[in-house]
């Protein structure tokens, strides 16, 4: 599997793009303002979207997606697949025709381009030779992380989260992962505001790390503009032993 990092920022600002990575050519987990770097060619590839909640920075470029792909003699739709929870807020406030046009009623209510599927906790779903398996985390509002695994190994995606008991079991049933992202948004400075919103900060995420019995490759995500050198510096001064760096838009990942 490649993955490609189309955006890892927690907010925006001159060459900063919000969460979104593309597996191989055909899958994005999280539909940020970076797919809006992609080639026209590359939206037209793209047929599956997990989301992991319903924050603003995880979707902004999921209706622009729509409408890019939106053809009325299509032979496979767009699919989104989220946790229930995060479709019925898409539903309700974006593809609303008063956002956004509803796409899921488009070319016809019968038929339609846009098309989601619940996706749970503890849910696995196939694609090609890749499983995504739906991972509950503690965030603001209900979330979810991925591991997606093939021949080759396996790879996780935190989504956004603070501290909790649900995503380390998993990472450690992983005997074969190789790539952990997982997001820190705040620096220890603002450690109450990072739980308060649902977020890890330096402290909190070193102390979970210390729960994982893996060796995957650990890339940090989601920080706040202008916070990530003092983040990066934070969490490798308490993590001494272990492989961790930042992600950046345009790092490319093989599993």
């Amino acid at each position: 599997m490649q993955i490609r990092v189309l955006g890892c920022s927690g907010g925006i600002g001159a060459g900063s793009r919000t969460s979104a990575m593309m597996v191989d050519d055909d899958v994005l987990i999280d539909a940020g303002t970076g797919i809006g770097d992609l080639s026209v060619d590359d939206l037209q590839a793209i047929r599956h979207v997990f989301l992991t909640h319903s924050h603003l920075d995880h979707i902004a470029g999921l209706p622009m997606l729509a409408d890019s792909v939106f053809d009325e003699a299509f032979t496979t739709p767009l699919t989104v697949y989220a946790r229930e929870e995060t479709l019925r807020a898409i539903r309700a406030h974006l593809f609303n025709d008063i956002i956004w046009p509803d796409f899921a009623k488009l070319p016809s209510p019968d038929n339609p381009m846009l098309r989601y599927h619940v996706c749970s906790p503890g849910d696995t779903i196939a694609i090609g030779n890749r499983d995504f398996y739906a991972v509950d985390v503690m965030h603001s509002v209900p979330s979810l992380g991925f591991t997606v695994r093939n021949c080759a190994g396996a790879f996780a995606v935190s989504g956004d989260t603070k501290s909790n008991e649900t995503l380390w079991p998993v990472l450690n049933a992983c005997d074969d992962l190789k790539l952990l992202v997982i997001e820190v948004s705040f620096p220890d400075e603002l450690e109450q505001l990072a739980n308060d919103a649902g977020h890890y900060c330096p402290r909190t995420l070193t102390r979970d790390l210390g729960r994982l019995r893996q060796d995957p490759d650990i890339w940090l995500t989601g920080m706040k503009p202008g916070e990530e050198d003092r983040i990066l510096r934070q969490v490798t001064e308490q993590v001494p032993d272990r492989r961790i760096r930042m992600l950046s838009r345009g790092t490319v990942l093989n599993v």
